[in-house]
């Protein structure tokens, strides 16, 4: 089995909500929140400077794309961060643990 860990970002207040929901579709065993990020990034012509909270989504490789059409039809944003990094190790049983949840 092929683990990644995704990557997203929303509004602070939809944090909990979307990694609610994300667990709940079993599209991924567990969802961080990191609180306080602050993004700068051009969006249809300005530069834009908001708060925002970063996800860091543990799944499998083949939830990949499930996971991604549950965040875009749950996220506010209309092209909403979605950045897949494979995992190449880690301990056996806490990856066994993400397969046991996902599905």
């Amino acid at each position: 089995m092929k683990y990644v860990l995704a990557i997203t970002t929303c509004p602070e207040d939809k944090a909990n909500d979307l990694a609610m929901r994300l667990v709940e579709s079993q599209a991924c065993a567990c969802v961080n929140i990191i609180r306080g990020v602050v993004s700068v990034y051009r969006w249809k012509g300005s530069i834009e400077v908001d708060p925002e909270c970063l996800l860091l989504i543990k799944t499998t490789s083949e939830m990949k794309d499930f996971l991604f059409n549950v965040i875009k039809d749950n996220h506010p944003y209309e092209v909403p961060e979605f950045i897949t990094l494979d995992i190449t190790g880690g301990s056996t049983s806490y990856l066994e643990w993400i397969s046991s949840c996902v599905g």
